[in-house]
């Protein structure tokens, strides 16, 4: 049985997620203040300058990066109400959005596994990825993602609470293989960035793959090093009957630390991609606050030897 939360709300309505009784809890509801309004001004941006930039939307791996952005940008807005509120999500569930809110991560998820072999294929496959890896599969397999997660949730909020249940664990038996297959994704792509592009001579193109190959390694291994514990514990507190118990989401640091990925893989775009660099601060910040505009130099996106953009990375 999940711990009940004794914060109550003066007028009757939703609970705050903690009582201030003490100073954590002020250090908690600041913090989760702090990191909707991060996760909202790092991601939100990076949605904005893929949207505004043609050059990077005609290439795939901006599509992807554009799709978990979204996700990221709604996790901040929705730590707004599970991070300041009395909310507890799964079963049994208080105040909680039905697991529409928590299944933003598994969009998340299953992008990263498609963008990982997108990267793959790319790289290690051009001539078959140039012929049927189009641009509109690209956005085909992203709306994919969301409607596989969300179908699936809605499918299970209909069935039977018993049911449910067993389907949740199920889902989670099968998200062990695709965290499997995400790891051997991200060790296949190093040997690949390591060793086989670096027989390759030199050229705009082989930049644009190591860059590539670069942020989606970097990107993974952080988002599994942050949200393996929250799915670990989940497993546990379903399958064994262990696991920690915590009081709602505001103060539960596995799903605390799942939730950090919104904030860390769009910086890590940021960091990594010089043409979304310098598209953010051209179309957002740029604007916001000049001086940022002329600290920052021109990245040009990279383009092949007819001067177009990359359409295929």
């Amino acid at each position: 049985m999940l711990l009940s939360n004794t914060t109550h709300s003066v007028s009757g309505g939703l609970p705050l997620s903690v009582n201030f009784d003490s100073p954590v809890d002020y250090l908690i509801f600041i913090f989760q203040i702090l990191f909707a309004t991060a996760a909202v001004l790092i991601a939100g941006p990076v949605v904005i300058s893929i949207c505004a930039t043609r050059a990077l939307r005609l290439q795939n791996r901006f599509i992807f990066m554009l799709n978990t952005s979204v996700c990221d940008t709604l996790i901040g807005f929705s730590v707004y109400y599970v991070g300041l509120f009395d909310v507890q999500e799964g079963y049994p569930s208080r105040n909680g959005t039905y697991n529409m809110l928590p299944s933003i991560l598994g969009v998340n998820i299953m992008t990263f596994l498609f963008a990982q072999f997108d990267r793959y294929f790319a790289v290690c496959h051009p001539f078959i990825y140039a012929r049927f890896i189009t641009r509109r599969v690209v956005i085909c397999l992203n709306i994919y993602c969301w409607l596989h997660v969300y179908g699936q949730s809605i499918i299970l909020n209909f069935l039977p609470l018993s049911w449910s249940i067993q389907a949740y664990v199920y889902s989670m038996v099968s998200l062990q293989i695709i965290v499997i297959t995400k790891v051997v994704m991200t060790i296949k792509l190093y040997v690949v960035a390591r060793f086989q592009l670096e027989k390759d001579p030199p050229s705009a193109e082989r930049e644009s793959k190591k860059e590539s190959l670069k942020i989606i390694i970097f990107v993974v291994i952080n988002f599994l090093v942050l949200w393996c514990p929250s799915f670990v514990n989940i497993v546990l507190r379903l399958v064994a009957g262990g696991g920690l118990i915590f009081r709602n989401e505001a103060t539960n640091l596995f799903a605390i630390m799942a939730r950090l990925n919104a904030v860390s893989t769009p910086a890590v775009y940021i960091w990594g991609s010089p043409a979304l660099r310098e598209a953010t601060v051209r179309t957002v910040w740029g604007r916001v606050c000049p001086r940022c505009r002329r600290r920052v130099g021109s990245c040009p996106v990279k383009a092949n030897g007819k001067g177009r953009p990359l359409k295929s990375h």
